[in-house]
C-alpha cells in the first residue's frame, strides 16, 4: 500500500497520529489532511503534478503514484482563482468540490498584489511558530464550529513570494525569491529541524478533548510556547530563491536540468534553493527544495522535500501561474 508519508511505515504513521479520528472526517481524509501539513522526506523528492482547469480557472494537485503518468495520482488539495479590483486570491481547499472561504475544508490562500509581483501565503490557523493574524472580511467568514473550537479562522501570513524585474522581459526567466516565515534557515542544514504542523493538529482540526494525539502532559503547554514569532528566536527566517539556468547555445534558450519531469520550455518552469542569504553551506544551496514545470498545455509537475509541506510548495506554485505585469 503507497503511503504518502514516504519516510515512514503507515504503523508508525498510526502511533503517532491517530490516537483519535476528528469528527465528521473518516481516516482517509483525516491523513491526507496530515500529508499536506508535515514537511517532505530529506534527501528524496516527491513527485507530484498539478492539473489546470481553464474553464473555472480551479487548479488541482495530485500525489503521482506512477512515475511514468499523470493520469493516475491522489488527489491532495485544490485551489479556485478569484480575480479583485486590486489584487488576486488563490482559495485552497481539501475539497475538489467545495474550493470556497465558507467551507469547512477550506485552509488557506494565496494572495498576489495589483502588479501579480508579490505574493503572501496565508494559513487559516496559526503555525507552529505563531504569526500575526491579518485582519480581513474573509475572517469573518469562515465558521468557527466548522474548523476548530479552539482556534479562530483566520489569515496568517507564512510565506511571502517575490518576483523582480527581468532586464530581458519574457526572454528571459524570472527572478523569484520565498521567505517562509515559519521555518528556520538551520532546517536545509543536515540535523536542521522545521517544525511539524501534527505535533499541535489538535489546534487546527475538531478533535475529541477527551482523547489527545499524543501521549504527554506538556502537550498544552507546548502549544502555548509554540505561538511565539519566528522572529523572536535565535534562527532567522529560511529564503529560497530560484536557481539561476545556464544559456544553451546550440538551443538558443535558458535551461535547467529537471532529470526528465519537465518537459516544456515555459517562463513559468522554476527550481528553489536555499539563498547564501541564509548563511548555510554552499552543499544546501544546491539542494533542489521545490520544482515546478510544464509538461502538458494544462498540466505541470511539482516536486518537493524537506523542509515545505505540499500545502506551502502548492502555494508557491500556483503564484507562477499569475500574470506579472511589472515583470515580462
Amino acid at each position: 500500500m503507497f503511503s504518502p508519508f514516504p519516510s515512514l511505515s503507515l504503523p508508525q504513521l498510526s502511533h503517532q497520529l491517530l490516537f483519535t479520528s476528528p469528527r465528521g472526517k473518516r481516516p482517509g481524509e483525516f491523513m491526507c489532511f496530515c500529508s499536506n501539513f508535515m514537511p517532505g522526506p530529506r534527501d528524496s523528492l516527491i513527485q507530484c503534478y498539478i492539473k489546470r482547469n481553464r474553464s473555472n480557472q480551479t487548479y488541482y494537485l495530485f500525489l503521482s503514484l506512477n512515475q511514468a503518468s499523470t493520469d493516475d495520482g491522489k488527489f491532495l488539495l485544490a485551489a479556485r482563482k478569484c480575480r479583485r479590483a486590486t489584487h488576486t486570491d488563490y482559495i485552497i481547499s481539501l475539497n475538489c468540490d467545495d474550493v470556497s472561504r465558507g467551507s469547512s475544508t477550506y485552509i488557506g490562500k494565496l494572495r498576489s498584489n495589483f502588479l501579480g509581483t508579490k505574493f503572501t501565503v496565508y494559513d487559516a490557523h496559526p503555525p507552529i511558530y505563531g504569526a500575526n493574524v491579518a485582519k480581513s472580511r474573509s475572517t469573518r467568514l469562515v465558521s468557527l464550529k466548522q474548523v476548530s473550537p479552539r482556534v479562530p479562522a483566520g489569515n496568517y501570513p507564512i510565506v511571502h513570494v517575490s518576483y523582480d524585474l527581468n532586464v530581458l522581459g519574457s526572454r528571459g526567466p524570472r527572478i523569484m525569491q520565498c521567505v517562509m516565515d515559519a521555518i528556520p534557515a538551520s532546517a536545509v542544514e543536515p540535523g536542521g529541524v522545521a517544525p511539524t504542523q501534527t505535533r499541535f493538529l489538535h489546534s487546527r482540526i475538531d478533535t475529541s478533548p477527551s482523547i489527545p494525539f499524543f501521549r504527554s502532559k506538556s502537550t498544552r503547554t507546548e502549544n502555548l510556547q509554540s505561538l511565539v514569532p519566528l522572529t523572536g528566536q535565535n534562527d532567522g527566517m529560511l529564503v529560497l530563491k530560484n536557481k539561476a539556468p545556464r544559456w544553451h547555445e546550440q538551443l538558443q534558450c535558458w535551461c535547467l536540468n529537471f532529470n526528465g519531469r519537465v518537459t516544456v520550455a515555459s517562463v513559468k518552469n522554476f527550481q528553489l534553493v536555499a539563498s547564501p542569504k541564509n548563511g548555510v553551506s554552499e552543499q544546501a544551496q544546491e539542494n533542489v527544495i521545490l520544482q515546478f514545470g510544464k509538461v502538458g498545455k494544462d498540466v505541470f509537475t511539482m516536486d518537493y522535500q524537506y523542509p515545505i509541506s505540499a500545502f506551502e510548495a502548492f502555494a508557491i506554485c500556483l503564484s507562477s501561474f499569475d500574470t506579472k505585469i511589472a515583470c515580462e
